[in-house]
């Protein structure tokens, strides 16, 4: 393959796990931090979470074909490539398992804010259960990163 693709290579982990990086560990805090309606922070944190997983599918998708047309059945053996799997797969289970459960659990608790509500018990377990898998893939964008100057390229 060719420089361009292994220039692409290396800007998709950095997109990747620098937006995992600075969006959860350091935008959504400021934004509960500085403003004073934690609704409006929660709306713009959940959409920001939302590029996120776009920008960890797309560059997962490439970053996985890299690996498997550069490697072909050898990608298997390579640490590299199960940490990229699992980083996506929990994007997955983040943006279409967890997420539709707090979408659900706020729209069935309006008019009221969900924190207000009878669901906010349940919300905050969801939202703990999202914490906990995002945090797991930050600490997994650790590990690629650790990886990327000594996996195969």
């Amino acid at each position: 393959m060719g420089r361009i693709a292994e220039g692409i290579h290396s800007l998709a982990i950095t997109a990747w796990v620098g937006s995992l990086w600075v969006i959860g560990l350091m935008a959504a805090p400021t934004l509960f931090h500085y403003l004073p309606d934690r609704t409006l922070a929660g709306s713009i944190a959940a959409r920001l979470f939302t590029y996120v997983a776009l920008i960890g599918l797309a560059c997962a998708g490439y970053l996985l074909l890299f690996r498997l047309v550069r490697f072909g059945g050898h990608a298997f053996r390579q640490a590299f490539f199960w940490v990229v799997l699992a980083m996506l797969l929990f994007t997955l289970a983040g943006q279409f398992g967890v997420q539709p459960i707090l979408a659900t659990l706020k729209q069935e608790a309006l008019p009221h804010e969900v924190m207000e509500s009878v669901f906010r018990d349940r919300f905050a377990t969801w939202h703990g259960v999202a914490s906990v898998i995002y945090l797991i893939e930050c600490a997994l964008g650790a590990i690629l990163v650790w990886l990327q100057p000594n996996a195969p390229r």
